[in-house]
């Protein structure tokens, strides 16, 4: 039998290629559990939002998180609900130098 291909949402596209543009941190989270690991690491380095995380649980499994004003939250969920993030739509922006104006 054929494989069927798995549909890839476009939001969730449109959400990673976002997310591409915000600086990312990998930290191991050793002892600790990935959450209490990516939260430890961000009070300690005194991290400001938006910043991705990537906790490596072990030699296979690694977390995201994104690191928001609100809290922190996993990263596929910020893929799929990016517009919820003010943070977000700021780095989305084009810059002013980019845009293209016609006169009529």
């Amino acid at each position: 039998m054929a494989r069927r291909r798995k549909r890839k949402s476009r939001r969730r596209q449109e959400g990673r290629r976002i997310l591409e543009n915000v600086p990312q941190f990998s930290i191991e989270c050793g002892e600790d559990k990935p959450v209490t690991a990516a939260r430890k690491f961000i009070h300690s380095e005194g991290i400001l939002p938006p910043a991705l995380l990537l906790v490596k649980r072990n030699e296979h499994t690694t977390d995201r998180y994104f690191w928001a004003e609100k809290g922190l939250f996993g990263a596929q969920y910020v893929e799929e609900n990016h517009f919820l993030f003010p943070s977000l739509r700021l780095s989305d922006e084009v810059p002013e130098s980019m845009v293209v104006t016609r006169a009529r």
